[in-house]
Parts: structure tokens; C-alpha cells; sequence
């Protein structure tokens, strides 16, 4: 798993004055998530899931 070149993606209802934003890569093992004002800080990787039922919750 290489989270450093993964390709990753905000949001396209982000704006661009930044903010609580956070970043998503599509990967083999299942999707990381990073902090958009701190590409180079921890990431976390949930399997695909995982992230359904983190997206399910936050949803609501």
C-alpha cells in the first residue's frame, strides 16, 4: 500500500479558502482518507466497508 502517490481527491463542494476539508484515494485495499490542510500528516485507510457505513453514519 502506497499512500504517498496515491492519487487523491477533495471534494468538488470544497472551497478553495480551505477549511475542514478532507481528501479521498481510491485504492486497491479500500479508500484513504487524509487531511486536506495536512497532505503529508497521518492517513487512514478503512476497507470499502468500513468507509460505506463511516459515510452511512455521517450522513445522518
Amino acid at each position: 500500500m502506497d499512500l504517498i502517490t496515491a492519487t487523491w481527491r477533495k471534494s468538488s463542494h470544497s472551497g478553495s479558502t480551505g477549511g475542514e476539508c478532507v481528501e479521498l484515494a481510491a485504492l486497491p485495499e479500500g479508500v484513504g482518507i487524509r487531511d486536506s490542510k495536512n497532505p503529508d500528516g497521518p492517513k487512514l485507510l478503512l476497507g470499502r466497508d468500513e468507509f460505506a457505513a463511516l459515510v452511512g453514519v455521517l450522513k445522518y
